[in-house]
């Protein structure tokens, strides 16, 4: 486990979901983020929880603020071991991922990635990534694949233009492409206000993460979904410093992950 100050009293601490009961507080927090503020339709949706058909196929990754004892932050994880099992990765819903599963070496896929609005900051959304930094290290993983949603709430208009800014830097090379199963309407107007990039969206690409080409809309969670790709060896050294390097001495609990090693 691996625990980090988050103000003057809120601690905070990542690990993996070991019961029934650290999943279902992950899924309350789907819940209060996807359906309650995002106006998710999803068909698992009942009693404050939010699931689906991969849940029983992913490993939960987890938040806590140790003050309360709430799950603050989550988002799970498919490996291509368990994405077998379960008739492949949630992503091949969206797109035709042929590309990608071509490539070598082990990948993994995170999704339902979510945040209390209360705890939508940089520490956060560190702490999380790096206890998906250990599990990468650990089981020797060689690419993250997701999808980073943009709320179409506005018609599509953020979506459009934060595709148009984020295609000149980070667009994968085509052999690396997707094709999305519903892409986004065409007729959608250029945006006149401010650009807002979604924190996640954000940190995938100062990871030095790939997009993998037109979103998919997904009209059930009302976003447009775009595919990322992240290549470990192509990871910001910064970055790498800060996620991986530092994991060699970090207080995680290393045994509850490498229990998971072979899966």
């Amino acid at each position: 486990m691996e625990q980090a100050i988050i103000g003057d009293i809120q601690r905070l601490s990542v690990e993996l979901a070991v019961t029934d009961e650290d999943v279902r507080d992950s899924q309350r927090l789907r819940h209060r983020v996807f359906v309650e503020e995002m106006g998710a339709a999803s068909d698992g949706i009942q009693d404050g929880i939010e699931r689906d058909y991969y849940d029983e196929f992913c490993h939960h990754l987890i938040v806590r603020d140790q003050a309360t004892g709430e799950v603050v932050a989550s988002t799970r994880i498919l490996t291509d071991t368990q994405a077998r099992l379960a008739g492949g990765f949630y992503s091949e819903n969206e797109f035709d991922m042929t590309a990608i599963l071509g490539i070598p070496g082990r990948v993994m896929e995170i999704g339902r990635t979510c945040v209390h609005p209360d705890y939508r900051n940089g520490g956060t959304i560190g702490l999380l990534w790096s206890g998906l930094a250990r599990f990468m290290d650990i089981n020797r993983f060689g690419h993250l694949i997701g999808c980073a949603s943009i709320s179409m709430q506005d018609g599509g208009i953020q979506a459009r233009a934060i595709l148009d800014k984020l295609r000149g830097k980070h667009l994968s090379p085509e052999d690396r492409r997707v094709v999305p199963r519903l892409p986004l309407p065409e007729s959608i107007p250029a945006l006149s206000g401010e650009l807002r990039m979604p924190p996640l969206l954000k940190a995938y690409m100062r990871l030095g993460a790939q997009i993998c080409g037109e979103p998919c809309w997904d009209p059930a969670f009302g976003t447009a979904d775009v595919f990322v790709l992240l290549d470990v060896d192509n990871l910001h050294r910064r970055y790498y410093r800060h996620f991986i390097e530092r994991q060699q001495g970090a207080d995680i609990d290393t045994v509850r992950y490498a229990k998971l090693a072979a899966a």
